[in-house]
């Protein structure tokens, strides 16, 4: 009863707006002065957000921390936030840190000023709006990352054996208690976890008691308790099967069902607490993240049960045979589910090249390619291994038919004849495949002599080995790259969608709050080389969020074509000529395709000159410069 009560709260608590919040308008706004002192502060978001116990903090002019009220939601809006200041609040420049939790689960924070009376002669510094503790985060992305990997196992070496029925099952219960216990535990560390995540404090607060109280009654704290519970039952089905399995016994339909059933709600403590519970058409979204995920599940947790029964038993090739099958079911639900909910997040072509959101996807998208690639391959091989296969068959069971008409000499069978040996090889062979998995014996054929079977390596020729070695190197191929998709799957969860971005963007510009700033600085490098060519392009920088204090800067180098280009050194530098402060090196690094620098301070606004050095080799650089608003 409580676990179908979480579910529904989870399918019932998406909002209408698309996922991670964005700041619509602050009541008093930023940079504003008012002849008063207002009686509280209200935000209203594009979302509807969580709050958490320190959700504000107020500094008054002199940067002391200001005496708040609890933080609620405005007449009851779950869009807003909104805390009471004191009726005594004094003039001057006053500091307004802030920090939510969006609907979709992850945090977002800011930080604005607004002034009573007349601003401060020197206003203050605005505080740090890190959304997140590095060492926190971290912890929380491999916590999800191995969740999403123990659910793959779990549920796809359970698939495995419900549909493909190999004859032996005993050397997956490995793979199923490890995916149980890996989903079990890494639930519980997430759930640990979540509060320092959501405040973004260290990993030491996992164990303060408030912190998990207040996650116990957010969405994504009953999303993981629900998770917890379908664990519990699942642990119980196991424990129901543990003679069948441990027998290699396929389970009965009913346990088949029940299996299904708890799969299916696995998924929903996905679906229901990420990006498909907000946003637009979220029962469709919803719909499409579950089987997502499931084909996700079967086809990688497919696999891996495949390679281990290649290397610890033998694998019928009918069962590789009902494996392919079922992964090209799983590969046309994976490419369906993946257009909506590409075309959900990203909103726009644009946004597939101009986004972390949309960057991430592509790289996705390349390493799913190269998973069908290996897919395909496998395929190739099992098709060449099975048409072989029926080709010995039919040619050895006419050849034993054959040589069973033959009357034995009288006296008995001489063993050493040619005849006998050559009918021990023939039935030897025939049976050998049989008994290795190599082979089906056709419909209809006669039982073989029950005679011993050699062992199954003897009974493979040259060739067969050969290929049989092939798919394994193939079905390991997939596997590796599978663990690539995974965590690029972790980190679009994490990420801002396109959509969302282009939001959020619009509704900050509406409600006057600054934005990131975006540069272009056009530049030409000319040579005095014979027959050589200038350089032509531009600079792209963006400095986020383009405010005083800390921002973080990312620089990219476009060619005359508008396609990237490698250069091997770029520099930044900014300068105030009217309070005379500067050069500040941004000392930008190479990351691989772009260049960043995480902090770049800038402690005063105003009208900063930005210069930009790009040298292309030894002798050839330029330097420009632009000029670049930087706001309180």
């Amino acid at each position: 009863m409580l676990l179908g009560t979480v579910l529904v709260l989870l399918l019932l608590g998406g909002g209408p707006a698309s996922a991670h919040a964005a700041l619509r308008g602050a009541d008093p706004a930023d940079g504003s002065v008012v002849k008063a002192a207002p009686g509280a502060i209200t935000l209203t978001f594009t979302e509807s957000v969580g709050l958490l116990d320190d959700s504000f903090r107020v500094f008054d002019p002199d940067n002391r921390r200001v005496d708040t009220g609890e933080a609620g939601h405005a007449d009851g809006r779950a869009d807003t936030a909104r805390i009471k200041l004191p009726a005594k609040l004094g003039t001057g420049t006053f500091t307004v840190a802030w920090r939510v939790v969006s609907a979709d689960s992850h945090p977002i924070a800011g930080a604005f000023t607004f002034s009573v009376g007349t601003p401060s002669a020197t206003p203050p510094a605005l505080p740090g709006t890190s959304v997140e503790n590095p060492a926190t985060g971290g912890l929380f992305n491999i916590g999800r990352y191995l969740a999403y990997l123990a659910a793959a196992l779990l549920v796809g070496t359970a698939a495995f054996i419900a549909v493909c029925r190999p004859p032996d099952v005993r050397p997956l219960r490995g793979l199923l208690l490890a995916g149980w216990w890996a989903l079990a535990g890494s639930t519980v560390f997430l759930l640990l976890l979540r509060g320092p995540y959501e405040a973004g404090t260290g990993p030491a607060q996992a164990l303060d008691p408030s912190g998990l109280t207040r996650t116990l009654g957010t969405r994504p704290g009953l999303a993981l308790v629900a998770r917890l519970a379908l664990l519990a039952a699942a642990a119980a089905l196991l424990l129901w099967q543990r003679k069948a399995l441990g027998e290699g016994k396929r389970p009965p339909r009913a346990a088949l069902l029940t299996g299904a059933t708890l799969a299916t709600g696995l998924a929903l403590t996905w679906a229901g607490a990420e990006h498909a519970s907000v946003g637009i058409q979220v029962p469709a979204a919803m719909t499409s993240t579950v089987l997502h995920l499931l084909a996700m599940a079967v086809w990688l947790g497919g696999l891996a049960s495949l390679l281990t029964l290649f290397y610890r038993a033998s694998v019928p090739s009918r069962v590789v045979g009902r494996f392919s099958q079922l992964a090209g079911v799983s590969v046309t639900v994976l490419v369906v589910t993946g257009v909506y909910q590409s075309w959900r997040g990203l909103g726009s072509v644009a946004a597939l090249t101009d986004t972390t959101y949309g960057r991430v996807l592509l790289a996705k998208l390349v390493a799913v390619t190269l998973l069908l690639l290996a897919g395909a391959r496998s395929r190739r091989t099992v098709t060449r291994e099975r048409t072989a296969r029926n080709v010995t068959v039919e040619v050895t069971s006419v050849g034993t038919a054959q040589e069973a008409r033959v009357p034995e000499p009288v006296g008995g069978r001489a063993e050493g004849a040619a005849g006998g040996l050559a009918e021990g090889r023939v039935e030897g062979r025939v049976e050998g495949r049989v008994a290795a998995g190599t082979a089906d014996a056709p419909a209809g054929d006669p039982p073989l002599p029950g005679k011993p079977r050699p062992p199954a390596g003897a009974a493979l020729t040259p060739a067969e080995d050969a290929q049989r070695r092939a798919l394994r190197r193939s079905v390991l191929a997939e596997v590796v790259v599978s663990v690539v998709v995974l965590v690029f799957t972790t980190v679009l969860t994490g990420t801002l969608p396109g959509r969302a971005a282009a939001e959020a963007a619009t509704a900050e510009q509406s409600a006057g709050l600054p934005v990131a700033s975006v540069t272009n600085i056009p530049f030409t490098i000319g040579s005095d080389s014979p027959g050589a060519r200038g350089v032509s392009g531009k600079v792209q920088v963006t400095l986020d969020p383009g405010r005083v204090g800390d921002n973080g800067l990312q620089a990219v180098v476009y060619g005359p074509d508008g396609g990237f280009v490698s250069i091997p050194e770029l520099r930044i530098s900014f300068s105030l000529p009217d309070q005379d402060i500067g050069p500040l090196d941004a000392k930008v690094t190479d990351r691989g395709g772009y260049w960043a620098a995480d902090t770049v301070n800038l402690p005063l606004p105003g009208t900063w000159e930005m210069k930009v050095t790009v040298r292309v080799s030894e002798t050839d650089q330029v330097s420009e410069s632009k000029p670049v608003e930087i706001v309180r």
